[in-house]
């Protein structure tokens, strides 16, 4: 809030004949309008302000998105698209300032993001110099585009028969990508010049687990049920669980993004709470990030410490849905993750599954040490 606070005071005029204070109260008006209507009156009014504001205050109001709930940054992104078309008439399109705004990380995606898009429309030579510098771009919608432009000169060398020079363009590629279907085309490029490749190691996804199941979640109950694997792990042990003895048992998956299904060894199970359990040797103390994709209720523990839990079911599941920032101590560190299914029945809700993967900040695998 701090950072939000000081854009918002540092900002310049925006709109004729508002001032600087003027301005930062009518973004705040901007950022606080809700739901249902919730601070309309006043949000419109400095809407048409802002609207009103010369091409100057571009990245100024794209700077105001940083941190504003998704329905204000809806608001500023329709501001700063109607400031952007009198720009385009006027000539003064200000490019320069919207390049800064995007290597500038310090902004959220969404700013980045939009900013990006008005230079591939209106300044196509300026986003088509800043597009390699996305491969290891924070935002992975960001990386999208460079991993599209190296797909591409990829493909043309493969179809000049460089075979040398379409392996390290997609190559390159997957090191940046974050998108399973452009993964998912850049390992079929790289298979088809008979390179190998290993989509676990290179993502650093946890594909050794012992696994627990079944402990109730009746009335999604178990989410907040501190069953025995959360007192301490005990691979020996077994205990009474729903319909049958909840024990565990060693899992490996043969998923290219190292996919643990708790349907495999237990079966689709309902209204029932799973634990994964393994270890990771780390070579030295760092700072990693923990990376989950899972469409269940989950939490995760590192060395025994709570991270972050989510309590929903099948909205959906994606690679690095979620990112949680950790230290690894130099050694062993244990991971727990519990995993709950709810009582649904349509076919779309019978997955009981995550996947989970280690990676430094820019999203690059950290292995254990062999």
């Amino acid at each position: 809030m701090k950072r939000v606070h000081c854009v918002l005071m540092g900002l310049l005029m925006a709109g004729a004949g508002w001032t600087g204070a003027q301005a930062a109260e009518g973004y705040e008006a901007i950022r606080a309008v809700g739901l249902e209507g919730a601070g309309n009156e006043a949000a419109g009014e400095a809407w048409n302000r802002a609207a009103g504001a010369g091409p100057e205050e571009m990245v100024a109001i794209l700077k105001v998105m940083n941190g504003a709930n998704p329905l204000a940054q809806n608001w500023l992104r329709a501001a700063v698209e109607t400031v952007a078309d009198r720009a385009r008439k006027s000539g003064r399109f200000p490019e320069a300032d919207l390049a800064a705004l995007v290597k500038d990380t310090t902004n959220d995606t969404a700013p980045r993001l939009l900013a990006f898009e008005m230079l591939m429309k209106d300044a196509p030579k300026v986003a088509e110099a800043l597009r390699p510098g996305l491969l290891k771009d924070p935002a992975a919608e960001l990386r999208l585009f460079a991993v599209a432009e190296l797909l591409e000169e990829g493909q043309a060398l493969k179809a000049k028969d460089d075979k040398k020079g379409a392996v390290a363009a997609f190559k390159k590629a997957l090191d940046g990508a974050r998108d399973e279907e452009q993964i998912n085309a850049l390992a079929k490029g790289l298979r088809d010049l008979g390179e190998q490749v290993d989509l676990p190691k290179h993502f650093g996804f946890l594909m050794k687990w012992q696994l627990i199941a079944p402990f109730t979640n009746v009335d999604r109950g178990g989410f907040d049920t501190a069953f025995a694997p959360e007192v301490g792990v005990d691979l020996k042990a077994k205990y009474e669980g729903k319909g049958s003895e909840a024990v565990w048992v060693p899992f490996e998956s043969k998923d290219e993004y190292g996919m643990i299904d708790f349907n495999e060894p237990f079966g689709m199970l309902k209204e029932v709470t799973g634990y994964a359990y393994t270890e990771f040797e780390a070579g030295e103390e760092c700072a990693a990030e923990i990376r989950l994709g899972c469409k269940n209720g989950w939490k995760v523990w590192l060395n025994g410490k709570l991270l972050f839990g989510r309590d929903e079911y099948h909205r959906g599941m994606k690679l690095d849905q979620y990112k949680l920032p950790v230290t690894l101590k130099k050694g062993k560190n244990t991971l727990l993750v519990k995993c709950c299914q709810n009582e649904q029945t349509e076919q779309w809700t019978v997955e009981w599954r995550f996947q989970l993967r280690i990676c430094d900040a820019t999203g690059t695998a950290i292995l254990p040490k062999s």
